[in-house]
């Protein structure tokens, strides 16, 4: 056989064990091994597989003088540089004494089995130097290059007659050069496209799951309910490729969105014995067995379910399931993804009763602030209304009603969310008061756009800034000036601004001002914090407040607040 012809049949034999590799590493079952740990388990499953290639390296080769010119380093070397030196020795132990064992003793034998072994080591040792830069084609290259021609080396000086090894080597040095040489570099680089194509995998699984947990999270604030399940199914139904998505609590269906969606019915009783049986053992479930669902509907579609509990503070509270269908097959990576969802879920449950008492201590807040103005505010607006009694005894009536009104709406703070309407009515009612007190020092401007007066707020959320407008910037000049107030709709949210023409805030104040350790000053804030900080927890930081001031010309506040219909008060 002429060397052209055996470099022909090497390359052709090498495009038949690269693709078969490639064909075998794609296979599920590879996958689930997860081929890129470097556990005990895994490990073994890379000497064998590379093991297995290097023996098929020897079959794929010929026979020429009694020896063979064979592709076993191709799939030797790469096992070193992939896996390190242990997997590079045994993949070398295993071909290495596989191509003993065919021709023990034989012309080539020993020097083809020794120097296999010290290919898979020298390409482990490289791996360790190099670390994750072993696998790339230039390193995969050199190595085969190096490795080959020392194999050679030793074929001449362990093989016996001498004359017949130089005639060996000349035949076969060429073409195992070229054909292990480009073997071990398509053979790295068909490893490093499944691996990358791996991580893009995963790498979208990860978005996808920050996504529906992003887009979830805020109706995961009111905790498990049908509210919150129905909007958490209808967002993974969409996103993920599932037959449908139920959410239970441990006795009712809360949601269920997708096939079955006439029998699986929110507010019925659980009726799957799979769901029954994870809430009871809080083990998650992944079956293809219809029957082990459990549904008693006979022409229920869901064939196959993945279901993992829902915990809040270690307790099972409810389960999400993704089912399958024979249009929807249910997968290890939707299993890896509804496991990561539970997780993150149950996370934000037990943020709840995080939140609750951030609530709570908001709530603590707003007496303190009430604490604050109450007494100052009214002894004042006593004193004012007595010197109307003899004077305007119709206006002092009218000054009584209003501060009657104020006082219990401040006083009334129990209820934590109240219609728009009611804040205004007490703002009118401290503006109508202050300017009894200083005339025409005060003035207001207050715009509100029609339909936004039944949008639920958090209480005392406007009427201290109003507040701090006039203490703090109007009544600082001695001409006094306006505070305005405007409210409008844009984008699915209230828009709210405060503004005046007084003092201003010093600049120096300015920028620590909204922080809640902020030191007592003159201008010292507290209701202005308090909104602030209030906002932030009940809708977050992105909702927080915006002040724009210059001293000397007046300062605007202005902040907004989204549509809850969970948080709609009730009617009084």
């Amino acid at each position: 056989m002429s060397i052209l012809t055996l470099i022909a049949t090497l390359l052709k034999h090498v495009g038949l064990l690269v693709a078969g590799a490639y064909v075998l590493l794609s296979l599920s079952p590879v996958q689930e091994m997860n081929f890129n740990r470097r556990g005990l388990k895994n490990r073994l499953f890379m000497i064998l597989f590379f093991g297995f290639l290097g023996v098929l390296g020897t079959y794929s080769g010929n026979a020429i003088f009694d020896s063979i010119a064979n592709l076993r380093a191709m799939a030797v070397i790469t096992g070193g540089l992939f896996g390190g030196p242990v997997v590079g020795l045994g993949a070398g132990l295993i071909a290495g004494g596989h191509r003993f064992l065919i021709d023990p003793w034989g012309f080539s034998a020993l020097a083809c089995s020794m120097a296999t072994l010290l290919e898979g080591l020298m390409a482990g040792a490289v791996q360790v130097k190099l670390q994750d830069r072993a696998m790339r084609w230039q390193v995969a290259l050199v190595l085969a290059l190096i490795g080959e021609s020392m194999h050679m080396g030793m074929v001449l000086v362990l093989s016996q007659p001498l004359e017949e090894a130089i005639a060996l080597v000349r035949v076969i040095m060429l073409p195992m050069l070229i054909g292990n040489s480009l073997g071990a570099v398509l053979f790295v680089h068909v490893i490093n496209s499944i691996q990358d194509f791996r991580e893009r995998k995963a790498s979208d699984q990860t978005q996808k799951i920050f996504d529906i947990t992003n887009t979830t999270v805020a109706y995961l604030r009111a905790g498990l309910n049908a509210h919150s399940a129905q909007a958490m199914a209808e967002v993974i139904h969409d996103r993920l490729p599932v037959a449908a998505v139920s959410v239970t609590d441990t006795r009712t269906v809360l949601a269920h969105v997708g096939e079955g969606d006439d029998h699986h019915l929110p507010g019925r009783p659980l009726v799957t014995r799979a769901t029954k049986q994870v809430i009871a053992s809080g083990e998650q479930i992944f079956t293809r067995d219809k029957d082990l669902i459990g549904c008693s509907h006979h022409c229920c579609p869901l064939t196959s379910a993945i279901i993992v509990p829902l915990r809040k503070g270690g307790a099972i509270v409810g389960t999400l399931k993704f089912y399958g269908s024979p249009s929807y097959e249910m997968n290890k990576i939707l299993f890896e993804v509804a496991k990561g969802l539970t997780d993150l879920f149950s996370i934000q449950l037990e943020l709840e009763d995080i939140q609750v008492k951030d609530r709570l201590l908001a709530h603590a807040e707003i007496r303190h602030l009430q604490a604050q103005i109450n007494p100052h505010f009214l002894f004042n607006s006593l004193n004012t209304i007595a010197s109307f009694c003899r004077t305007a005894p119709d206006r002092a009536r009218e000054l009584i009603l209003d501060l009657s009104l104020y006082m219990r709406k401040n006083l009334d703070s129990s209820r934590g969310f109240i219609r728009l309407a009611d804040e205004l009515a007490q703002v009118n009612s401290y503006l109508a008061i202050e300017q009894a007190r200083f005339g025409d020092c005060i003035r207001s401007r207050i715009e509100v756009e029609p339909g936004c007066e039944d949008w639920p707020i958090p209480s005392l959320i406007i009427q201290p800034l109003v507040e701090n407008a006039v203490k703090h910037g109007l009544r600082t000049r001695e001409d006094g000036g306006t505070v305005g107030l405007t409210i409008c709709q844009k984008n699915g949210e209230l828009q709210v601004t405060v503004f005046d023409d007084g003092s201003g805030i010093p600049e120096d104040l300015l920028s620590s001002l909204l922080e809640r350790r902020a030191m007592e000053s003159q201008y010292d804030g507290i209701g202005l914090r308090n909104s602030h900080h209030r906002l932030e927890q009940i809708y977050g930081t992105e909702y927080g407040m915006q002040i724009d001031s210059i001293a000397g010309q007046g300062t605007t506040i202005s902040f907004s607040i989204p549509y809850r219909e969970e948080m709609l008060p009730l009617a009084s």
